[in-house]
Order: C-alpha cells, then sequence, then structure tokens
C-alpha cells in the first residue's frame, strides 16, 4: 500500500500544483471569468485518466492468459520509462515550474477560451495519464487485491489537500528537495514494476529464462507472510526471481539512480588557475 501511496501522492501533488498555479495566476491578474475553461479542462482530463484506468483493467480481463502477460509486461516497461522521464523532469524543472505556466497561460488566455481549455487538459492530463497508467502496472505487479488501489487513493486525496494548502499560502516546502527525495523513492518502486514486468514477458513467452532462478529465499521470507508481503508492496520484492529481472533491475536502478542525483556528467569544475601577474 505504501508504494503505490506514493506514487498517488506524487502524482497527484504535481497536478495539484499544476491546478492551483494556474488558478492563482487567474485570480491574481484579476481574470476570474477565465476559471471555468480552465476547470473544464481539468475535468475532462480527470475523466480521461479515469477512462483509461477502467479501460485497463476491464479490457485485459477478456484476453487469454498469455495476452494478459503481454500486455502487463508491455505497459509495465512502457510506465516505467514514463516515469522515468517524469522524475527527471520534475527535477530539473521545479524551480522554474510555475513561470513557464504562466507564460503558456497567458499565451492560452490572448488565443481565447478553447486554448484555455486545452492548456489546462494537456497540463493535467499529462500526470493523469502516467498516473493511471503506473499504478494499474504496480498493482497488477503487487497484486494484493484492493489494497494497493486504497494507497493510491489516500495518496491522491493526500496529494489534493496539499495542493488546496498551497493555494491558500499556508503551507510553503521546498519542492525541488521535494521532487529529488521522493523522486528517488519513485525510481526505487520503477525498478521493482520493471522486475515485475519482465516476468509477466516471460510468461508470456516474449523472453527466455522462465525458470533459470537467480535464487530461492520463499523459505526465509514467505511470500504469504507480513513482511514479505510489506517488500513485496513497498518494492515489489520477490523472494525467487528469475536471472532476467534481477539483471533488469539491477541494469535500471543503479544508473538510474546515480543519473538522478549527478554521479555522472555533474562534475564539479576545477578552480580556474590565477592568472601570472605581469612584472
Amino acid at each position: 500500500m505504501f508504494g503505490n501511496y506514493l506514487i498517488g501522492l506524487r502524482e497527484g501533488l504535481e497536478a495539484s500544483l499544476v491546478v492551483c498555479i494556474l488558478i492563482a495566476y487567474l485570480v491574481k491578474t484579476g481574470r476570474r471569468d477565465r476559471l471555468p475553461p480552465v476547470w473544464a479542462g481539468v475535468g475532462a482530463a480527470v475523466a480521461l485518466s479515469m477512462a483509461f484506468g477502467a479501460v485497463l483493467q476491464y479490457g485485459s480481463t477478456q484476453l487469454t492468459f498469455e495476452a494478459q502477460e503481454a500486455l502487463g509486461g508491455t505497459l509495465s516497461v512502457i510506465a516505467v520509462g514514463l516515469v522515468t522521464w517524469m522524475v527527471f523532469w520534475m527535477r530539473r524543472t521545479a524551480r522554474h515550474l510555475k513561470a513557464e505556466l504562466h507564460g503558456k497561460l497567458d499565451a492560452a488566455v490572448a488565443m481565447g477560451t478553447v486554448a484555455l481549455v486545452v492548456t489546462s487538459f494537456l497540463a493535467v492530463g499529462r500526470e493523469g495519464l502516467e498516473t493511471a497508467l503506473f499504478i494499474w502496472s504496480a498493482v497488477q505487479a503487487t497484486d494484493d487485491g484492493y489494497n494497493p488501489i486504497i494507497g493510491a487513493a489516500l495518496g491522491l486525496a493526500t496529494a489534493m489537500v496539499l495542493g488546496w494548502l498551497f493555494y491558500r499560502g499556508a503551507l510553503k516546502i521546498n519542492l525541488a528537495r521535494f521532487f529529488t527525495w521522493t523522486g528517488a523513492m519513485l525510481v526505487v518502486v520503477a525498478a521493482g514494476v520493471l522486475a515485475y514486468g519482465v516476468h509477466d514477458l516471460q510468461e508470456a513467452g516474449w523472453l527466455p529464462g522462465l525458470h533459470d532462478r537467480a535464487f530461492d529465499i520463499s523459505t526465509t521470507i514467505p511470500k504469504d507472510s507480513w513482511y514479505g508481503t510489506l517488500l513485496k508492496g513497498v518494492f515489489n520484492f520477490q523472494p525467487d526471481p528469475t536471472t532476467l529481472q534481477l539483471t533488469v533491475w539491477a541494469a535500471y536502478l543503479a544508473p538510474t539512480l546515480a543519473a538522478f542525483y549527478g554521479l555522472f556528467g555533474n562534475r564539479p569544475a576545477k578552480p580556474a588557475k590565477p592568472a601570472t601577474p605581469t612584472p
């Protein structure tokens, strides 16, 4: 439940911040008459995201087992790619998000009502579709009934409350630092989703090595134990992964975290040598 709570919180907070920035800017600039188109775009984005999640959930149940595994594995890989891109993008632009949205909103106001609807729809819709896909993939990975959905719903509810507090000015935190820490945790969660997606593709027959186990500690950490369930729910931990699963998990997690924290290509510049004084 915690892993999906984190997903709902972080993704929902991004959408909440976008909505708050758009609304606050219109209110402060005396353009309250432009709020209905913004809310219309937000409502359409939320409806599309919910419909997308419903199609993923109920459409996949009509497929054969192999097709379900192939679909689940493919969408898990896509979800990890989208979330990884989003995590890096948000860390890079968190400090300048308000200015960027203000510029887009000014252009939309000048173009008219339809442009406002489209701007708010795109701003929220992207987050909503990413959230729906990643939560669906995480739910399939944990296979823990309704608990992952409850966790995600609680995370989204918390994000809405935090967004309202941001709008009211009652809460001020360092967003860059917040997105850095939650982004790192999401990378860990995404690594587990990716490993589970690989297992799905192995069960679908798309990838080899289904019965080649890297290790098996099921007797030490049973899947049905409370700590086994906790590890699976938070990190998508599997006590008997295949060699390919473990390889992909490590190949994604280590370089992604290293790049996220700037260990590659962001070394501080060497101080310049002092100029030699002329006689």
